[in-house]
């Protein structure tokens, strides 16, 4: 019998055109830009084939070299510029849906949790790599 893993969801408001997020989100010349959580650390390569079936891979690192590791999985949905799912290495979903709230985009990402780490710091992690995105992406437009 499998364990079910639990869900979490991170949310954030972003303040630019619905497919500049989506962009930002989904390009790899965005993606190192924004990808870490901390300012530890840093994402120095991504690659993605943004297509049902298509695979992508985004290197994570801590800037002192310490550790390093690669975020990989398969796409398992592309609906540019609202829906974008994905299955990870390690059999974990991750869903993004972004909806227009008034001048907003939310983007609403709910992924399963691993069984390593606490539920809070995951949770966290993920928000703060949201949050960067955020920041990322309401920059480009300046």
């Amino acid at each position: 019998m499998t364990q079910e893993l639990s869900k979490l969801t991170v949310v954030v408001p972003v303040g630019a055109p619905m497919q500049t997020v989506w962009d930002c989100m989904t390009q790899a010349e965005h993606i190192v830009e924004w990808n870490f959580a901390s300012p530890e650390w840093h994402c120095p390569a991504a690659m993605n084939d943004l297509c049902v079936g298509g695979r992508f891979s985004y290197r994570m690192a801590a800037k002192d070299e310490s550790f390093e590791f690669d975020l990989e999985g398969i796409f398992t949905k592309v609906e540019e510029p609202y829906h974008l799912g994905y299955t990870l290495a390690d059999g974990r979903k991750v869903e993004i849906n972004l909806e227009q709230a008034g001048d907003l985009i939310m983007v609403t990402q709910t992924f399963e949790a691993e069984n390593e780490n606490p539920k809070d710091m995951q949770q966290a992690g993920w928000q703060a790599i949201l949050n960067n995105m955020q920041l990322y992406t309401e920059r480009h437009l300046i």
